[in-house]
C-alpha cells in the first residue's frame, strides 16, 4: 500500500447505543470524538485529540452504553453540541492539511456523515478515507476483517487501555497502523506465530 500523505488521521468516535432497540441506529449520535495525527513516515504521533459530545436525540445514554464506553451522564450532560465538537476539531486538525483520513472499518465515517446530516453542518473530512480494518485484512492476508482487539492479538500486542473509549482506540489503532503497510513485517512475538 502506497501512502502519499504525510500523516494519518486516525479518528474513532463512540455513539448513543442500547441493547434493547430503545435508540435505532439511524438516531445513533456521536458522544466522543477521539483523534490522532500520526506520521506516515515515522509512525510517531504528532498530536492527539478528545472531547466528549452532548447528545441530543437520546439525551439521557442507556445502562448498557454507559457500561460499554464507561461514558458517565455527567461527562456528555457538561459537554459542547455537535457543531461546537465539530468547530474544536476542524481546528486542531488545521494543524496539518496533509492528514488522510483513517478510521477502523466504515462505521466512524457513517457516523459523521449522519450526525452532520441531522445537525446541518459541513462534513468536516475530504472524500479521502482509509477503511485501516480492510487494509490490515488485505495487507495480511486475511479471509475476513479483524475488529481492533483480534487484530492487536494477531499482532502478539496487547491492548493497553480501554476498549470502546474513542481516545483510547484511537491509540490503539495507531499502534497497528504500520503494520498495515504492504512489506512490513510482523512484530517478532506474532512472527514466530506464523
Amino acid at each position: 500500500m502506497r501512502i502519499t500523505n504525510a500523516f494519518y488521521l486516525i479518528v474513532d468516535v463512540e455513539a448513543t447505543c442500547s441493547d434493547d432497540g430503545s435508540v435505532p441506529r439511524h438516531e445513533m449520535e456521536i458522544i466522543e470524538i477521539g483523534a490522532v495525527l500520526q506520521n506516515a513516515c515515522t509512525f510517531e504521533v504528532a498530536s492527539e485529540f478528545q472531547t466528549f459530545v452532548c447528545p441530543v436525540r437520546h439525551p439521557e445514554l442507556t445502562g448498557f452504553c454507559t457500561r460499554l464506553t464507561g461514558i458517565t451522564q455527567e461527562q456528555v450532560a457538561s459537554a459542547p453540541s455537535f457543531p461546537e465538537a465539530l468547530d474544536a476539531l476542524k481546528a486542531w486538525k488545521e494543524m496539518s492539511s496533509d492528514a488522510l483520513f483513517c478510521s477502523w472499518g466504515e462505521y466512524d465515517r457513517a457516523q459523521f456523515v449522519q450526525d452532520c446530516a441531522f445537525h446541518r453542518v459541513a462534513y468536516p473530512f475530504g472524500a479521502e478515507h482509509l477503511n485501516l480494518k480492510a487494509a490490515f485484512a488485505r495487507a495480511r492476508g486475511l479471509h475476513k476483517p479483524l475488529g481492533i482487539a483480534a487484530a492487536l492479538c494477531s499482532l502478539g500486542m496487547a491492548f493497553e487501555r480501554t476498549h470502546h473509549r474513542a481516545i483510547d482506540d484511537a491509540r490503539t489503532i495507531a499502534r497497528i497502523v504500520r503494520w498495515v503497510c504492504i512489506g512490513t513485517q510482523a512484530p517478532p512475538a506474532a512472527a514466530a506465530k506464523m
